[in-house]
């Protein structure tokens, strides 16, 4: 279950899993790219949230970084069918998928894709509208059901029309987003204007990808600062993955749900995001 023994008998919402933030964007000499290891090699290496920016052209899905024209990794389409690869050969497994609606398109135009990948088979529909962090599952009664892909939309998503596709806010927060501060703050930044108690109902997901301004093409864009990744992604100290996960504990009582990185692959040494989550998890890793 999810790299661990210990996982199977947890419900969903209290296990800390590292995210692969913008996961298609592993565009070999793309300075936009967010990843180094395909989808595929994430999957095996203990990725288990994989997110990513879609914007709508041509009557088509695509898994763009903030315009096509800067980085296009290919269709949705395409990258869930590899997706569904990796699941069909690890049955006992529960990946997360978050898609970044840009463009705000009907979620309906989200089933076509779903559904020729073959994941529509995978796809966890929930009881109830919204799921508070106690109502979840177990990962062995996701993994028993076969229902072990839980979608997440931060936009447009429509639970009464696709139900599958979980609006994020009402059930999954976040810390500030496309973090250029190297402090990282705990607080809530998106959905706004939700309490502390509402805040502690939810589960939650840690934004810590840390990000540079650029220019292109006239236009200015945020990507990933790699010069600081090794500290970034690092068990302790300053700016580090371990200390902001230390942090939010600390502050909301819990983990993060979900930690969001970039190129997860660097750290403090090999596996070093992977070693945060064991901790915040109280678990070994190997």
């Amino acid at each position: 279950c999810n790299n661990y023994p210990e996982f199977c008998s947890r419900k969903y919402s209290n296990i800390t899993e590292v995210a692969a933030h913008n996961s298609p964007y592993s565009v070999k000499n793309n300075a936009a790219s967010n990843q180094a290891l395909d989808v595929t090699q994430q999957l095996d290496d203990g990725i288990r949230m994989l997110q990513g920016s879609i914007h709508y052209e041509n009557e088509t899905l695509y898994f763009c970084h903030t315009s096509c024209d800067l980085l296009n990794a290919g269709t949705v389409e395409q990258y869930l069918t590899k997706v569904v690869t990796w699941l069909r050969s690890n049955p006992y497994e529960v990946v997360t998928i978050l898609l970044g609606n840009s463009d705000q398109v009907s979620v309906t135009k989200y089933v076509d894709p779903i559904q020729n990948s073959g994941l529509g088979t995978y796809v966890y529909e929930p009881p109830k509208i919204p799921m508070a962090a106690s109502d979840w599952p177990t990962l062995e009664e996701m993994i028993l059901s076969q229902k072990r892909v839980v979608i997440f939309m931060d936009y447009s998503a429509n639970q009464q029309e696709v139900p599958y596709v979980l609006d994020q806010f009402s059930q999954l927060w976040e810390t500030p987003f496309s973090p250029t501060d190297v402090n990282f703050p705990c607080y809530v930044n998106r959905p706004p204007g939700i309490s502390d108690e509402q805040a502690r109902d939810r589960m939650y997901l840690a934004n810590h990808n840390l990000n540079t301004e650029v220019k292109f093409a006239g236009e200015t864009f945020l990507i990933p600062n790699t010069a600081v990744l090794d500290v970034a992604n690092g068990v302790d100290g300053m700016g580090s993955l371990g200390n902001m996960t230390g942090k939010c504990t600390q502050d909301w009582g819990k983990p993060p749900n979900f930690l969001i990185v970039d190129y997860y692959n660097r750290g403090s040494f090999n596996g070093s995001v992977f070693e945060v989550a064991a901790q915040a998890n109280n678990v070994t890793y190997n």
